[in-house]
């Protein structure tokens, strides 16, 4: 999947050149998502592979990190992780560290997990903020490559059998309750691109009043016998 490429007009991000600006630029004219492109040094590869994370989602803090036996480049992906969250934590976020083998699945007939395109939502205004380090990285969907799921007539029709009341309203709330309203499916010739490694990105979430829409994303889908993953989101 290639890196997000602003050259052919895609309006909706902006690239940035500074964690200042990443924070302080507001999102407006469409724009919804902002990355602060990087190459980072360090070799987290080898963090990943002393941290022997085999199932699940692992949460890391500093002194789990710093008690690894790691290399110069070890220990540099290591300041680097540390930094990232140093970074966010002066702005008032609450970032976490996450170790990925896999997420959980969602066994519905109509899935609503991370790896399904979904946008995030908060009751008051909000971002989110996500960087991926090694392995593959977070996919992002162009809004105008989207449809909402619950807009598409199968998957509303099999919405239907799953409600189980009459009322228009609260199948409405149903809706909401379940998520099912943040969650896209790509239209034919979509073209969804990677945020790539080591970009801090901030995009922007459903919320009331939002003055762009939220932007869509999705977890890269889970590769048997692959390395986990090092995500930092807040």
């Amino acid at each position: 999947m290639p890196l997000f490429d602003p050259s052919p007009g895609y309006h909706r991000i902006k690239v940035v050149k500074s964690f200042h600006e990443l924070v302080t630029t507001p999102f407006g004219d469409g724009v919804n998502a902002l990355c602060w492109q990087r190459t980072l040094q360090g070799n987290f590869s080898e963090v990943v592979e002393h941290l022997d994370v085999r199932d699940g989602i692992t949460t890391l803090d500093e002194a789990r990190l710093n008690a690894l036996p790691l290399s110069a480049a070890g220990k540099a992906a290591v300041e680097i992780l540390l930094e990232d969250q140093k970074l966010l934590r002066t702005v008032g976020l609450s970032p976490i560290l996450d170790c990925i083998h896999a997420y959980p699945r969602d066994d519905d007939r109509v899935s609503t997990d991370v790896y399904s395109f979904h946008a995030d939502s908060a009751t008051v205004e909000a971002d989110t903020y996500l960087c991926s380090y090694n392995e593959a990285s977070s996919e992002g969907l162009r809004n105008d490559e989207a449809l909402r799921r619950i807009d598409v007539p199968e998957t509303r029709a099999e919405l239907l059998e799953i409600f189980s009341g009459d009322d228009d309203d609260d199948f409405l709330e149903f809706l909401k309750e379940n998520c099912y309203d943040l969650h896209y499916a790509s239209v034919p010739q979509a073209r969804p691109f990677s945020f790539g490694l080591g970009n801090l990105w901030r995009i922007a979430v459903d919320y009331p009043g939002s003055p762009v829409p939220p932007c869509i994303h999705r977890a890269p889908e889970t590769v048997p016998g692959r390395p986990a993953r090092l995500l930092l989101i807040s």
